[in-house]
């Protein structure tokens, strides 16, 4: 096992995979291929890139799966994203589409020490409503 941080392409991948295997319980190449809107050849290597970091199980007509790394590992990714797009939609007030892309897009360079202030941002905000209405207010009246 690894802890090297991954590229964010890699993340992307894992994401996906993650995603897919919580909701359907399975994956193929031609899933990821399609959600992504990349080539079969680049799905093929990545998962073999993130079958090497032991992220993931996978053989060449075989299912994908996750390692108990990778489900970490994706489950860290995605809850990245989901504080980023949290700040963005619901503090900055961007809409959720604008919110979305705007965190994928940062999760993969924010440093931990900025990630960190975001989280206890976020929860500030979901602790204490009578503070975050007013800034609202303010912040979206200029």
């Amino acid at each position: 096992m690894t802890n090297e941080k991954l590229s964010s392409s890699l993340e992307d991948y894992l994401e996906v995979i993650y995603n897919y295997i919580d909701k359907n319980e399975k994956v193929r190449a031609i899933d990821i291929s399609r959600e992504l809107s990349v080539s079969r050849a680049s799905v093929t290597e990545a998962l073999k890139k993130l079958a090497d970091k032991k992220l993931i199980n996978y053989g060449r007509y075989d299912m994908i799966s996750m390692t108990e790394y990778g489900r970490t590992k994706a489950i860290e990714v995605i809850e990245k994203h989901n504080t980023l797009q949290y700040f963005f939609e619901e503090i900055m007030g961007l809409d959720s589409n604008e919110a979305a892309q705007t965190a994928c897009k940062i999760e993969h360079i924010i440093s931990e020490n900025v990630f960190d202030r975001f989280t206890d941002l976020r929860n500030f905000h979901q602790n204490h409503p009578e503070y975050t209405e007013a800034f609202k207010k303010h912040y979206r009246d200029k």
